[in-house]
């Protein structure tokens, strides 16, 4: 199998508009909440979000095509630019049929079918924009960044929930192990903080009412926590084949090592609450990876606040690492970037990329009473100065689907 390492990455988040912003406010543990100020929400059970703040569409395309495009596509291009610059990526034409483009989102343009089902029912059909379909397709994304840049090889949008970032970026691992692909731009970009999505995640049960006092929420494995709160954004990674990268003198800034799928088989939206799907996935990214858990220095929690899944996680990774879970932090960022659907996975695995480059563990913020059932290390309100050479990322969505990439500090 050929190696796979990473060159660029980029993102466009609630706590910033490029990777280093981005990382500052993190480690700092730097809260994204706020109230919404896209939209009214005074009729709304949820006024409270974690919005990208200061993002210009324009600072990379042109007026008329940003107004063309949804929300969530505009961060996906923003993200794929930012990481394809960050790689010094530059495509031959021969080149072009061996570069892939894997940008998936949870829920593609929500914003624009809400707004136009809105046209539709006040001002009829014909008021309904001819860009409509093009701005809610979930590979929409995807199929712009390959327009953009030239990539010819595969090129689609993986949707599954909260863990589609890292299936995309796992996927496209495989592609270039397999020999299919030289390089690919991996990530997601999800945009859903709207009436119909904030609406309904509440009636799931699983969004956090803080609405006035919103300084303790998300709270992840915190025994208060009553919730998630909805983010959105971006984030992509340019993936090389290793002698690839080499031979251009591309700065390699982690491997990814191992990558690991698995499905709850259970229900529509709870997680298995004895958390074996996640366990699974664990195991197969530890089992590719060649590593044992004691080997891991870090893991980037899923950690919604929600009072299930934060269980559940728990008994993941407990049942996968056994003893050694008690001596492995864990961190949920969530805690301050909100829950960014599909795209904070993406993210996420950035921040695992980050945490080796500087040897520090970013804080799982709003940790202030423990819940005896989740006794485990999350590394609370502080980030922590260690060495860190390996880490894995978890990422479990709706559906029972199950994602989880390792990644290394590079070595030749």
């Amino acid at each position: 199998m050929r190696r796979v390492v990473v060159t660029g990455m980029g993102t466009i988040s609630p706590l910033g508009n490029t990777v280093e912003e981005t990382w500052g406010n993190v480690v700092e543990g730097v809260s994204g909440v706020g109230p919404i100020t896209r939209f009214e929400t005074d009729d709304l059970m949820i006024q409270i979000a974690c919005e990208v703040k200061g993002f210009d569409p324009e600072d990379y395309m042109e007026k008329r095509e940003a107004r063309r495009i949804d929300r969530f596509q505009q961060f996906g291009i923003a993200a794929a630019e930012q990481a394809i610059q960050s790689a010094g990526l530059e495509l031959r034409p021969e080149e072009a049929s061996r570069a892939s483009v894997i940008i998936s989102s949870a829920v593609g343009g929500i914003l624009s079918l809400e707004e136009g089902m809105v046209i539709l029912t006040q001002q009829g059909p014909r008021r309904v924009t001819p860009f409509i379909i093009p701005k809610f397709m979930a590979n929409g994304a995807a199929g712009l960044v390959s327009i953009k840049n030239g990539f010819k090889g595969p090129t689609f949008s993986l949707a599954s929930a909260c863990a589609s970032g890292s299936d995309a970026i796992g996927q496209a691992a495989q592609m270039i192990r397999a020999g299919l692909v030289d390089v690919a731009a991996a990530g997601a970009a999800d945009a859903t903080i709207s009436r119909i999505g904030l609406s309904g995640f509440d009636r799931l049960g699983a969004m956090s009412r803080q609405n006035q006092d919103y300084s303790a929420t998300p709270a992840p494995f915190d025994k208060n926590r009553d919730g998630l709160v909805m983010g959105e954004g971006a984030a992509v990674l340019v993936l090389e084949e290793l002698e690839r990268a080499r031979a251009r003198g591309a700065e390699i800034l982690a491997e990814l090592v191992g990558y690991g799928s698995t499905s709850d088989s259970y229900h529509i939206t709870a997680p298995a609450e004895d958390g074996a799907g996640g366990a699974a996935a664990i195991a197969g990214a530890l089992a590719m990876a060649e590593v044992s858990p004691d080997q891991v220095d870090y893991i980037s929690a899923h950690g919604t606040a929600t009072v299930l899944n934060d269980l559940s996680e728990t008994r993941a990774i407990k049942a996968a690492f056994g003893d050694a879970a008690y001596n492995t932090p864990i961190s949920s960022t969530k805690s301050m970037t909100g829950h960014m659907m599909g795209a904070t996975a993406a993210l996420e695995a950035i921040f695992c990329i980050l945490a080796i480059r500087d040897d520090v563990i970013p804080p799982t913020i709003h940790y202030h009473t423990p819940d005896p059932e989740c006794d485990l290390d999350y590394v609370p309100n502080e980030a922590r100065q260690v060495k860190v050479n390996l880490t894995i990322s978890n990422a479990f969505g709706f559906g029972g689907h199950n994602a989880v990439l390792a990644f290394q500090a590079f070595s030749s």
